[in-house]
């Protein structure tokens, strides 16, 4: 099976802004981007797609021609809980800097780690495994959920994979 995922095109919000589960709207770039998406998704047919509620990854999908994708709560991003829409800068929660240091483990309060959302996407990849093996199944998602497909199936490290974050718009395929 082969789980193409497609992160949302970029968004309306400042650069350092805790924007994980807040439903944020799109950068008014978003034509342009959805295009060049749209194109790059012209390779694949898929058999099944899926997105995240949330409207940024809702829109891509419609705007790619895929209006059916079923939502899935497990691809949403990252819950920040109390820091959402907050800049990091402004946070004066003692629990910053313990996240900064293990943001794997470490939950922001009212919020999940990278662990937590780890665990959502691992339940939906073994959910949809029932499908068949063959199957090319569509995610449209965010950057927090690549960033763990890249580790629970691509054999790479949050080291490696936070070194290089797949940008707006990116196409990733993995074999499962």
């Amino acid at each position: 099976m082969k789980l193409v995922f497609i992160r949302h095109t970029s968004v309306d919000v400042s650069k350092g802004v805790c924007y994980g589960n807040t439903d944020i709207n799109l950068a008014p770039s978003f034509p342009q981007e959805a295009s060049a998406v749209k194109d790059n998704l012209s390779a694949y047919r898929f058999d099944k797609t899926f997105c995240s509620p949330l409207s940024r990854c809702v829109k891509l999908a419609e705007f790619c021609g895929y209006p059916e994708a079923i939502k899935d709560n497990r691809l949403k991003e990252i819950n920040f809980g109390a820091w959402e829409m907050q800049s990091y800068d402004a946070i004066k929660d003692p629990t910053l800097q313990a996240w900064f240091d293990d943001y794997i483990n470490v939950r922001p309060p009212q919020g999940e780690s990278v662990k937590d959302q780890r665990k959502r996407l691992e339940d939906f990849i073994e959910e949809i495994k029932e499908l068949n093996e063959e199957s090319i199944i569509g995610v449209f998602t965010h950057g927090g959920i690549l960033i763990n497909a890249l580790v629970v199936c691509g054999n790479k490290t949050y080291d490696e994979v936070y070194n290089d974050i797949p940008p707006y718009g990116s196409i990733i395929v993995i074999e499962v």
